[in-house]
């Protein structure tokens, strides 16, 4: 069996295919994928420009589709994979949908979280910040460069 550092890395790599999949799209580049008891229930990227909808985070929409997946409105069993700390909305969401574990690539410095919101994901949840840390920055930084 894969220790947590390899299932982590395993598991970010999947959020890092999102987030090119939304680099292509001409997304801001940010993907999550949802794993429940070792089975991966979403993969998710953003759609914000595609939906026309602020709120069509990867996170939002990785959660949309776990709880469809798995039949219920909470997911107490599943670790949520992000390649960019989450906003504070997609924090809140993930405490309202009671995840326990938040795994995230490279910090967001100007909308994070943990910067606006610490408190906002459930009590007990446990995150792990710097997973594949620079591929998710440079993913990040690739797209902005693009922009200017």
């Amino acid at each position: 069996m894969m220790n947590s550092t390899s299932n982590h890395e395993k598991y970010m790599r999947m959020a890092l295919d999102e987030a090119k999949k939304a680099l292509v799209k001409g997304e801001v580049p940010i993907g999550a994928v949802v794993v429940c008891q070792d089975r991966v229930v979403a993969r998710a990227h953003n759609l914000t420009e595609t939906l026309t909808d602020p709120t069509a985070h990867a996170e939002m929409q990785a959660i949309t589709i776990a709880t469809n997946e798995l039949g219920g409105k909470y997911l107490p069993q599943c670790t949520l994979y992000v390649t960019v700390e989450p906003c504070v909305m997609c924090a809140g969401a993930l405490g309202w949908a009671q995840v326990p574990n938040i795994v995230y690539g490279c910090r967001d410095e100007k909308r994070g979280f943990l910067t606006f919101a610490p408190s906002a994901l459930h009590p007990k949840a446990i995150v792990n910040g710097g997973v594949l840390e620079e591929e998710c920055r440079e993913l990040m930084q690739e797209f902005f460069r693009q922009r200017r």
